[in-house]
């Protein structure tokens, strides 16, 4: 699974220990989704776009579904 969230993160300005503070979870956190060492549980993924403002979908990316 891909994600968005460096991109977002940065677009904002945050750092990922803000972000982190923001949505209730460590920095190493944040650092492991950006790089695709751990995928988000669902509850932290509605945080992350309720964060955002954006739908889950437009911040995780299923493999072959960018491509539709």
């Amino acid at each position: 699974m891909e994600n968005r969230l460096s991109k977002l993160r940065k677009k904002r300005k945050l750092s990922q220990a803000d972000l982190a503070s923001a949505v209730g979870v460590t920095r190493q956190t944040i650092t492991s989704i950006e790089t695709g060492k751990y995928t988000a549980s669902l509850p932290l993924a509605f945080k992350l776009a309720k964060f955002f403002d954006l739908k889950i979908e437009d911040i995780f990316i299923m493999e072959g579904e960018d491509d539709l």
